[in-house]
This record gives structure tokens, C-alpha cells and sequence, in this order.
């Protein structure tokens, strides 16, 4: 039996509903609010039957939803006539999408080399530390998500933390304990 497994964001072989009753709950909890929501009906509605809008879709849904759950995939799939492998193959071949809920806030941590060298392995273990996550995970209340990336773009600023599409630069441990303070 085949199964689409999103903490792995593959089509899995074998699969244990049980491996990560976290993951469960926080999806069971964040679903209902996607598959009621209008303005992501609004958004497959409009480019319904168009399966050269795929890619727009899913950047405009997930702008909406945080994260891109499977049944909005397949709802995506019927209505833009595009096989549900196809949906499933360029949700999880790009980087921006998420196929995992997200929190409340993102908190994304550069680990690229101008940041590692200035600290960043600190800063991603106080982070980690002060929400009680690890990169790829969300927190119980679905307050945090954190994730790193190899760069953010501001190499001269580092280490770097971006929070919610919000860029801080030349962050501490210290001052990220200060920062996230703000988000609790």
C-alpha cells in the first residue's frame, strides 16, 4: 500500500500512522482550517482547468495556508486537471513549499558559510534551546517552526535569523533570546 508521507514529503511504501503523533495532531488540528478556507477555494477556482498555473497555485495556497496539506493537493489536482503525482512530484521537488504544517512564526536560521563562520552553529543551538525545536519542526502549540538554509541572502550580516519574512542581522545568542521574546 501506498501512502503519501508528509514528514518525509515522499510517497512512502510502508507507512506508520503512529511514528509521530505530534506531527498528527498538529496536522489534524491545522487541516480543518485549509480544506473551509475560501480565499484558497477563490484561488484554485481561478485557475481551474489551467494546468500550466500549477506552480502559481500552490505559491498562492501556500502563502494563504502556511503549509500544503494533502488534501488541498488533491483538490488542486481535480481541478486543474494535473495527475495527483505530478502536483505531489512539484510540491516536494521545491524548497518553498511546505508539505509539513508551519507555525505561527517562521524562524529561519542561515547556516551558510558567511554565517557559519560568524556563529551561526551558536545562535541555531540557542534558538533550537530557547523554543524547543529542532530545523523541520513545529512546536506543540504551533507557535514555531524553525528551519535553516544554506543562505539568506544578507551575507554580511551575519549570523542572520529571519522571523516571519523579517531580517535580523548580526544576532547573538543573546539577542535571539531578546528577539523571540516579542513572538512568545
Amino acid at each position: 500500500m501506498c501512502r503519501f508521507d508528509e514528514q518525509k514529503n515522499m510517497l512512502a511504501a510502508a507507512y506508520n500512522p503512529d511514528a509521530d503523533e505530534s506531527a498528527a495532531k498538529a496536522a489534524a488540528e491545522v487541516k480543518p482550517l485549509a480544506l473551509g478556507n475560501d480565499k484558497i477555494d477563490q484561488i484554485i477556482e481561478k485557475y481551474q482547468g489551467n494546468p500550466g498555473a500549477l506552480i502559481h497555485v500552490l505559491m498562492d495556497v501556500q502563502s494563504e495556508n502556511k503549509w500544503l496539506p494533502k488534501e488541498i493537493l488533491t483538490l488542486i489536482s481535480e481541478k486543474l486537471n494535473v495527475p495527483l503525482s505530478r502536483v505531489i512530484q512539484i510540491s516536494s521537488f521545491y524548497k518553498t513549499f511546505s508539505l509539513t504544517p508551519k507555525g505561527r512564526h517562521e524562524v529561519h536560521v542561515c547556516n551558510g558559510t558567511s554565517c557559519h563562520l560568524r556563529g551561526a552553529d551558536h545562535l541555531l543551538a540557542s534558538v533550537q534551546e530557547l523554543i524547543g525545536i529542532r530545523p523541520g519542526e513545529m512546536d506543540a502549540d504551533s507557535k514555531f517552526s524553525l528551519d535553516t538554509g544554506n543562505c539568506l541572502g544578507c551575507c554580511t550580516l551575519g549570523p542572520e535569523i529571519i522571523i516571519d519574512g523579517e531580517h535580523h542581522g548580526r544576532i547573538s545568542a543573546d539577542k535571539a533570546k531578546d528577539l523571540l521574546k516579542n513572538y512568545a
